[in-house]
C-alpha cells in the first residue's frame, strides 16, 4: 500500500471498527437503530398518525405501523416534493432520488435526507473502500483516479427548492471536497444528462487519466469500456489504464457479465467487488473476496425485516426481524431507513447464507419472475443457468430477458429465451440443453413442470442482433444510469416489443 492509499486507509479506521462492532453485536445494533428512527421521527405527521412516541418495541413498532409499498407512500411523498415539512421525516428534503426499477415505466421519486446522504449513501461507499483496503494491502488505488460515470439532476416540478435525480448524481453534488481530486470525470460532464452526449464528452478525458477504480452497473460499464477500446485502437483497457485494479459493481449479477470484463481487462491484478445499493439505501457489500456473498450492513440507519416469500400473497404476511431469518429462505427485503421509508418494501428478494454474522445474495425481484404455469422461477435461478451454459459452451451474454410461452389447443407451454451474445454458443441446441437441465437442478417446480413435458416443453432461445438491447432501452428512455434490462417476466409486453426491435 503507498503512502497516500496508506493515509486513505488509516482514515477510515473508525469505519472499520464500526464494523466489526455490529457484526459482534447484531441485533443490538438493529434495535438501537429503530429506537433512534422512532425518536427522530415522532412530531412528524406520520409519527403523529402512528403513535410513534407510544412505541416501547419492535413488536409494538410491527403492530402498529403497516407494511408499505410505493403506491402507499405516494401521497406522502408527493407533500414532501411540494416542499412541506415534517411529513414522512423531519425537516424539509430537499433532494428525491428519481428511480424507475426494471419493470415500471413511471418514476419513482426516493426521499433522500441529509442523513440518508451522509450516513447511509457515503457512510456506506466508506465501508466498501474500508473493506477493500483490509482485504487488499498492496493497493495504490489513490494514485491514481476513480471512475464514475453519474446520472443527471434537476429542478423538481412541483417545487423550485427541491430538486431530484439519479442517485449518483446526487452524491456527485454532494461529494466532499478531498475526494474530487481522486474522482473524473468532473460534475459538469458527470452530470450530463443524455446517456449517448455523455459519452461522447468522458470518453476523450478519461482516455488520458490514470483510472484505477471504476464504479458502476456491469452492463453499462461495458458499453463505456467498448466504446473506449473503438476510440483509442486498443486491443484491451489494460493498454489503456495500467494501474486499473479494482470495479465496484452493483444494480445487477455479474456473474453473466464477468467473462466479458475479463476479456477486456485481462489482468491477473483486477479485482471485482459487490454491493447491494439503491436509491432506497446502501444494505450489503462484498466483504470477503473468496466468497459472493454480501456482508449486511446494519450501521447505516436502516432497520431490518422480512417476508418470506411464500407469505407475499397473504393479506397479512409474517414479517420476520433479523434474528428471526433462517439461512437458504427466501425472504422479501423490508426497510425502515432514515429517509422515512417506513417498513417499505423494496421489492427485492434476499437469501441468507451466514447468519453470524449476517451475508446475503440477492436473489430477484417480487415482481419478476416466471410463475404462469406454477414454476416460480426467480432470477437466481435464471442467472445461474444462463452461467452454467455459457461455462460449458463457451457463450458470453451480452444481456437477456424472459417470459412465458402460453399454452393453446396444439401445444404446451415454454418459456422463450431472448439472448443477445457478445460470443454466441456453436451449437444453440447444446446450449438450450444445458440451459434447462441447470434450470431442473436448481429450482424443483420447474423440475416438475419439465418432467415428459407434461407441462412445460423445451425452452425456446432466440439469439438477438447485437445492439437490440440497446435500442430497446433506449426507446424507452432507459438508457445509463440504474436502469436495467428487466430478467424474468410473467408476460409477454416485453419480449413482444424486443422482438419487434430492428438495432440500427
Amino acid at each position: 500500500m503507498d503512502w497516500i492509499t496508506r493515509i486513505v486507509y488509516n482514515g477510515l479506521g473508525n469505519r472499520l471498527r464500526s464494523i466489526d462492532d455490529f457484526k459482534r453485536n447484531p441485533l443490538d445494533q438493529q434495535e438501537q437503530i429503530l429506537r433512534k428512527l422512532l425518536a427522530q421521527a415522532q412530531h412528524t405527521a406520520w409519527g403523529k398518525q402512528y403513535g410513534y412516541s407510544e412505541i416501547q418495541s419492535i413488536a409494538q413498532f410491527q403492530r402498529q405501523v403497516p407494511l408499505n409499498d410505493y403506491e402507499a407512500l405516494k401521497p406522502w411523498i408527493r407533500r414532501m416534493r411540494s416542499g412541506e415539512k415534517d411529513v414522512l421525516w423531519p425537516g424539509l428534503v430537499r433532494w428525491f432520488a428519481k428511480s424507475s426499477g426494471t419493470t415500471q415505466d413511471k418514476s419513482k421519486f426516493i426521499p433522500v435526507s441529509k442523513e440518508a446522504l451522509y450516513q447511509c449513501h457515503f457512510r456506506g461507499s466508506a465501508g466498501c473502500v474500508a473493506l477493500y483496503l483490509r482485504n487488499h494491502p498492496e493497493s495504490c488505488m489513490f494514485r491514481g483516479k476513480n471512475l464514475v460515470i453519474g446520472g443527471s439532476h434537476q429542478i423538481d416540478v412541483l417545487n423550485p427548492s427541491v430538486r431530484s435525480g439519479d442517485l449518483s448524481a446526487i452524491m456527485i453534488s454532494h461529494q466532499p471536497s478531498w475526494v474530487q481530486p481522486f474522482r473524473t470525470p468532473k460534475p459538469e460532464i458527470a452530470l450530463i444528462p443524455t446517456w449517448e452526449e455523455k459519452l461522447k464528452a468522458i470518453t476523450p478525458v478519461v482516455m488520458k487519466e490514470k483510472i484505477t477504480s471504476m464504479a458502476g452497473v456491469p452492463s453499462w460499464n461495458l458499453v463505456f469500456l467498448k466504446e473506449l477500446l473503438e476510440k483509442s485502437g486498443k486491443e484491451d483497457i489494460n493498454h489503456i489504464w495500467p494501474s486499473l485494479e479494482l470495479f465496484i459493481h452493483g444494480g445487477i449479477r455479474f456473474d453473466p457479465y464477468r467473462e466479458q470484463f475479463k476479456k477486456m481487462i485481462p489482468s491477473q491484478a483486477m479485482h471485482y467487488m459487490e454491493t447491494y445499493n439503491a436509491s432506497e439505501g446502501f444494505f450489503s457489500i462484498q466483504d470477503d473476496p473468496k466468497s459472493a456473498d454480501m456482508l449486511l450492513m446494519l450501521d447505516l440507519g436502516i432497520f431490518f425485516e422480512f417476508v418470506p416469500v411464500s407469505e407475499l400473497s397473504k393479506n397479512e404476511p409474517k414479517v420476520l426481524t433479523l434474528g428471526e431469518v433462517q439461512t437458504g429462505e427466501n425472504y422479501a427485503l423490508v426497510i425502515t431507513t432514515n429517509s422515512g421509508l417506513w417498513r417499505y418494501m423494496i421489492g427485492d428478494t434476499v437469501t441468507f447464507t451466514s447468519l453470524a454474522p449476517y451475508k446475503i445474495v440477492i436473489t430477484g425481484r417480487t415482481r419478476q419472475f416466471i410463475n404462469a404455469f406454477g414454476e416460480e422461477l426467480m432470477v437466481d435461478n435464471a442467472d445461474k443457468a444462463i452461467q452454467s451454459a455459457c461455462e460449458q459452451t463457451g457463450a458470453i451474454i451480452s444481456d437477456y430477458t424472459a417470459g412465458p410461452v402460453f399454452m393453446d389447443s396444439k401445444t404446451n407451454g415454454a418459456h422463450e429465451w431472448l439472448i443477445e451474445f457478445e460470443k454466441a454458443p456453436t451449437d444453440l441446441g447444446i446450449f438450450t440443453e444445458i440451459l434447462d437441465k441447470t434450470l431442473c437442478s436448481v429450482n424443483s417446480d420447474y423440475e416438475a413442470k419439465r418432467s415428459q413435458n407434461i407441462t412445460l416443453r423445451m425452452p425456446v432461445v432466440k439469439i438477438m442482433p447485437a445492439g437490440t438491447f440497446y435500442e430497446w432501452m433506449k426507446k424507452r428512455n432507459k438508457l445509463g444510469g440504474q436502469n436495467k434490462v428487466p430478467r424474468l417476466s410473467n408476460h409477454r409486453e416485453y419480449i413482444e416489443e424486443i422482438l419487434n426491435i430492428n438495432p440500427q
